[in-house]
């Protein structure tokens, strides 16, 4: 067997080696600890879903760890942590991920288990499993959706920047009836179309020796069949305006008032989406940022304020705005506020001092991930299912700190508008009620 051609000489070093049954593997060796880091993308996430199934892609996520053909229920967690290593997986709108860090000579069991589920979990998929993790599913959505202060804002948000019937409108949670009505036969299907290997990638990074990887990669999965059935996404493109505002007024029993926004911005992997998140992380990432120390410091109606970006490839990004009133401070107050500080961002952009620091914060977080084994494998999936290129991630760094001021006013002043946003407003119950009694006095 040839040993994998090095694909890049700069930065960190990449090898690829795709099998016959169309799996690419990604390797990058480190031999600085000696752990090693195995991550699988499945190119399957809540975008791929119909109207009435959705949800499916999470709750697969589950179900990918109740057992195959070899591993018993929570077998694949007690194999993992029994030889000292750890585990999870996640779901998001492009992609369903697993991942494990092991001990070096414990490289080759995560290996044959991510194989193993990925030939034959349909053999150990029933009834009792499916409505094991139909429920805890269930739990997960009323643990962080239904019954915490706020909990749905992102689900509504989203259904309100994506039009219905967009690939994106739905969250991947899902809704508590497509779960209800998601049968065996549904997850059985939606398996064998996206988890497959030639819609997959798998990375592996740290301290092994790429020709053995290679080997027991080609022992493992070189057997499991490809699949030709998957439709391609949904298309996700829309103008790159939302042309007016969108609000909605949401009465629940919350702390205080809120005021969260949703902005449509760039496609992640451009340049203007880099720029766009020197201009958040300038506006609203930290406490020295321009809207905490307007809200919260100066004018003292917010006990928080933020302003982050969800970078999507398949869709236009969201710029997510996530402001706490208070004491008696109205909306209104914060409302104008933010949009006094959005239009001198957008008429002046960052100062030479606030895009020096935006750089750095980015280039730290960065850093930090790739610090880690489990990180970069995660960047070089990320790269290679949703860029095409795992080698992009040693180019990514610099993009950023090649970003203009100029560059951060303009996609500011063209994205960071009224018209351009769906507005969520939140009003405790207590106050709701204190509101119309109000109303109902005056017009007595």
């Amino acid at each position: 067997m040839a040993n994998p051609a090095p694909a890049s000489t700069k930065g960190i070093a990449i090898t690829e080696h795709r099998l016959a049954n169309g799996l690419r593997v990604v390797l990058s060796e480190d031999h600085l600890t000696p752990v090693a880091a195995v991550c699988l993308w499945y190119d399957v996430g809540s975008r791929h879903e119909v109207k009435g199934r959705t949800g499916l892609a999470h709750l697969f996520e589950h179900l990918m760890f109740q057992g195959s053909a070899n591993v018993s229920n929570n077998g694949h967690f007690e194999l993992v942590q029994g030889a000292g290593g750890s585990l999870n997986g996640t779901t998001s709108f492009e992609r369903t991920n697993y991942f494990e860090t092991m001990p070096t000579h414990q490289l080759e069991l995560a290996l044959w288990l991510e194989a193993d589920r990925m030939g034959s979990l349909l053999a150990a998929l029933d009834d009792a499993s499916m409505e094991n993790q139909r429920d805890v599913v269930k739990n997960e959505r009323r643990q962080r959706y239904d019954n915490v202060p706020y909990g749905t804002a992102f689900e509504k948000l989203t259904r309100l920047s994506y039009p219905e019937g967009h690939p994106y409108h739905h969250t991947p949670i899902g809704s508590m009836a497509d779960l209800d009505a998601a049968t065996l036969e549904d997850a059985r299907a939606f398996f064998r179309t996206y988890y497959a290997p030639n819609n997959a990638v798998l990375s592996i990074v740290g301290d092994f020796d790429a020709e053995q990887a290679v080997a027991w990669v080609e022992k493992y999965f070189g057997s499991i069949p490809a699949h030709d059935g998957k439709q391609p996404p949904r298309d996700g493109t829309l103008p790159e305006v939302i042309g007016q505002e969108i609000r909605e007024l949401v009465e629940e029993e919350v702390p205080s008032r809120a005021l969260m926004s949703a902005y449509r911005l760039p496609h992640d992997g451009t340049r203007e989406a880099d720029a766009v998140d020197l201009a958040l992380t300038v506006l609203g990432s930290g406490e020295s940022s321009r809207l905490y120390n307007r809200l919260v410091r100066r004018d003292r109606t917010a006990v928080s304020a933020g302003f982050g970006m969800l970078r999507l490839s398949g869709a236009p990004s969201l710029g997510w705005l996530d402001v706490k009133t208070s004491g008696e401070a109205t909306i209104e107050q914060i409302e104008s506020a933010v949009d006094e500080e959005l239009a001198r961002f957008a008429a002046e952009g960052p100062t030479p001092q606030e895009l020096e620091r935006a750089q750095a914060q980015i280039e730290r977080e960065w850093l930090d991930r790739l610090t880690t084994v489990s990180g970069r494998a995660d960047e070089l999936c990320r790269f290679a299912v949703l860029f095409g290129d795992p080698n992009l991630v040693n180019d990514a760094l610099a993009k950023v700190l090649d970003v203009t001021a100029e560059e951060v006013r303009a996609v500011a002043a063209a994205r960071l508008r009224p018209d351009n946003r769906a507005v969520l407003v939140y009003e405790p119950l207590a106050t709701a009620d204190a509101d119309s009694d109000n109303a109902e006095e005056d017009a007595a």
